[in-house]
């Protein structure tokens, strides 16, 4: 998961948290179990990220029920093959250079997650609907062909497929990554094993491509599995799964290989495949290469990348300077990197490509403790929310569609997506005062002596940062202009279903200022039960990048102080953030998004999963960081994942989220804005929204050619 100052990623990881990071790695996150989780469970964030390389859903829909359309289509500048150049090299930013590129490892990350899509096989990829299609370049066919006495799906290889040695991807591939990934041999340092590990045997099927997998038990998630698949020589024994592959990898069999990974440079080269049998790669080579996200845009007008993921502030600079004629405007990078001025035909080689990302922002609920243990008090400040209103203060100033998200499981597009936020209904101020009330919430009783900064519910505060203005950085919304002032941002820990928030969403002026009055007059005070107010403590990050959250968490304490709830916004470091606070539990109220997955019923699980004790007296969360969950849902994530009925697997899902919704544990706001800077020519790449990337197709276009834009597309 992640916080994702630009949200770009979670974990939901079956038995570890994924030493993730938001979607694109955290630094391990907080975990109950000793020894390295089992498979994480939002797949790693990083693969959404890097655009999709997890595949995600299996249900389909009933012959009578469309899928909803996704919200925004992709934006790549599409072209045909035939108008695009051969050779040359893409420069794409990425976050950091990738600590391991075997993506099944807690410490893998977005970068991890493009270079598997790139240099591995997959037998499933993601379409435009956030669905699993098989992947022609490697698969003929798989299909669940037995059902009793067990599960068994037979893929039927693609004759042509073969390891960048020469050898021919088969069935000691899948059985080396099956006996690695299944849980069974700790000396495997994995990150996520759920669907291994229901896995009885593999085995050859009537020929050298044909592989049967067998099932223990049914497993309506099995096109998950094997996408990525890694050569035999990099799971075939610990220390090469453990060691080999985090800076090297030998054999591949994709359209690109690793030629090197350049710590100097802090590159990844990837370089033509001469041993792919598909259609061959544009580009000769695409580097990866780590920029920060507040030097991105300068990079890009001055041509040290070619494709990078840029905020917002950003994002409406080059549209500002397009509208202008090209004259060229400052860039600075959150007040860390010198202003660079930009020169008229810079301005005019750069275009901003927008979708929406497979991800949502949620307003997280700490369940554990204080006055958000009672169902009725975090129901109350789910219908102080204007859902609409919040989606519109990011998306709106993008030209994005502002639609709350209705699901915590799925995004519209994907066949499971329903709105089931009915299950606890839309926002009044007048109910949510009276579910306070019965929880014996009222206004004017005695108050007690109270500490200035309120403390979160059961945990210590750790790593707040005092410069944020206030006692322990905290301040009250409109009370002073302390808490915009931002520190030194950390290394971003987060969990690797996390997303990362506040890069990529809104910008100056795209919200009110703090301490701008609310529609209704506000309440005399904050209500109080027992001698104490009822405030909460609003946890956010404090880096570069961290705007979004801050606005909306403003507005959101706004429409809180209304039915009488007063919020607390204390500011910590990116670094501390999510390992010290979302894991940790040291929070009330907090901002953080998770990626969609199309196999809810497995990864998103452990998200969502009851907290239940450890042997040794602690509470195992796995990805729970709200500790809000019921046995019910627990047994209809048990039922989806075991249904090979698509259809009842998807109803049972819709059923999940509604008591989800009902619990108020997290409230699902908005779905993240995917905003990435290109150079004009780059085609065939950009903002993939659900979509896995096609890498050979990727490219420059030649000289002369010409691609139409997209209908209503606005280059600025």
């Amino acid at each position: 998961m992640s916080y994702d100052g630009d949200a770009h990623h979670a974990v939901a990881a079956g038995q570890r948290p994924a030493g993730a990071r938001p979607a694109t790695i955290r630094p391990r996150p907080h975990r109950t179990a000793s020894r390295p989780l089992g498979r994480g469970a939002l797949r790693s964030a990083a693969f959404l990220a890097a655009g999709a390389l997890a595949v995600p859903l299996l249900a389909g829909c009933g012959e009578d029920e469309k899928p909803p359309a996704p919200l925004a289509g992709q934006d790549i500048a599409p072209a045909a093959r035939s108008l695009v150049a051969d050779g040359s090299t893409l420069k794409w930013a990425v976050d950091a250079l990738p600590e391991t590129l075997n993506t099944f490892q807690a410490d893998a990350d977005a970068g991890t997650g493009r270079v598997a899509q790139a240099v591995l096989p997959s037998m499933f990829r993601l379409d435009a609907n956030g669905r699993p299609v098989a992947n022609p370049a490697y698969l003929e066919s798989a299909e669940v062909i037995e059902t009793e006495p067990r599960q068994v799906v037979l893929y039927k290889l693609n004759q042509q497929a073969v390891w960048s040695d020469g050898r021919e991807i088969g069935a000691a591939d899948f059985v080396a990554q099956w006996r690695a990934l299944s849980g069974r041999n700790s000396a495997y340092w994995t990150a996520r094993n759920a669907g291994y590990d229901r896995i009885a045997k593999i085995e050859r099927g009537d020929n050298d491509l044909q592989v049967r997998v067998t099932f223990s038990r049914p497993y309506a998630d099995w096109k998950s599995l094997f996408s990525p698949l890694y050569p035999k020589d990099v799971t075939g024994t610990p220390d090469a799964f453990n060691d080999g592959a985090r800076r090297k990898l030998k054999v591949t069999a994709g359209p690109f290989r690793v030629e090197k990974v350049d710590t100097a440079n802090k590159d990844v080269v990837l370089t033509r495949n001469p041993r792919w049998w598909g259609r061959p790669a544009k580009l000769e080579k695409i580097v990866l290469h780590a920029v920060p996200r507040d030097q991105r845009a300068a990079a890009l007008a001055d041509g040290s990348v070619d494709l990078a993921e840029v905020d917002a502030a950003d994002a409406q600079r080059v549209g500002l300077a397009h509208r202008a004629g090209g004259t060229g405007t400052p860039l600075q990078g959150g007040g860390r990197t010198a202003v660079k001025k930009l020169g008229q035909q810079a301005l005019r080689d750069v275009e901003i490509r927008k979708s929406l990302e497979p991800a949502y922002t949620q307003l997280a609920l700490n369940g554990a403790g204080g006055p958000l243990a009672d169902e009725r008090v975090r129901r109350a400040v789910a219908r102080a929310l204007d859902r609409v209103e919040l989606a519109r203060l990011v998306l709106t100033p993008l030209g994005l569609p502002a639609v709350p998200v209705g699901s915590h499981l799925a995004l519209s597009g994907q066949a499971a997506y329903a709105d089931n936020s009915g299950a606890l209904g839309a926002q009044d101020a007048k109910e949510a005062q009276a579910l306070l009330a019965d929880a014996g919430w009222v206004r004017g009783g005695p108050l007690k002596e109270q500490h200035k900064t309120q403390k979160a519910a059961g945990s210590e505060h750790h790593g707040e940062d005092v410069s944020q203005g206030g006692e322990d950085g905290a301040y009250i919304v409109g009370e002073d202009d302390k808490g915009n002032r931002h520190g030194t941002a950390g290394d971003q820990h987060t969990d690797p279903h996390l997303a990362r928030e506040g890069r990529a969403g809104g910008a100056p002026g795209a919200y009110a200022p703090k301490g701008t009055a609310a529609p209704a007059a506000a309440p005399a005070g904050p209500l109080a039960k027992d001698g104490k107010p009822l405030a909460l403590r609003f946890v956010l990050p404090s880096g570069p990048g961290s705007d979004t959250l801050n606005s909306v968490a403003e507005r959101i304490s706004a429409m809180l102080e209304q039915v009488g709830i007063r919020a607390t916004i204390t500011k910590v470091s990116d670094e501390s953030y999510f390992k010290d606070h979302i894991a940790a539990g040291d929070y009330d109220l907090a901002l953080y998004s998770w990626p969609a997955t199309a196999f809810p019923a497995t990864d998103a699980r452990p998200v969502y999963a009851k907290p239940l004790p450890a042997a040794d007296g602690s509470v195992n969360v796995e990805q729970n960081y709200t500790r809000v969950g019921t046995d019910q849902v627990d047994q209809l994530f048990d039922q989806a994942a075991t249904t090979l009925d698509e259809d009842e697997a998807r109803d049972l899902i819709k059923k999940a989220d509604s008591r989800i919704w009902a619990a108020a544990g997290s409230i699902p706001l908005y779905q993240r804005p995917q905003l990435v800077g290109a150079r004009r020519n780059v085609v065939n790449a950009g903002a993939f929204g659900f979509q896995t990337p096609v890498y050979e197709d990727m490219g420059f276009l030649k000289k002369g050619a010409k691609v139409s834009p997209a209908p209503g597309k606005d280059k600025g």
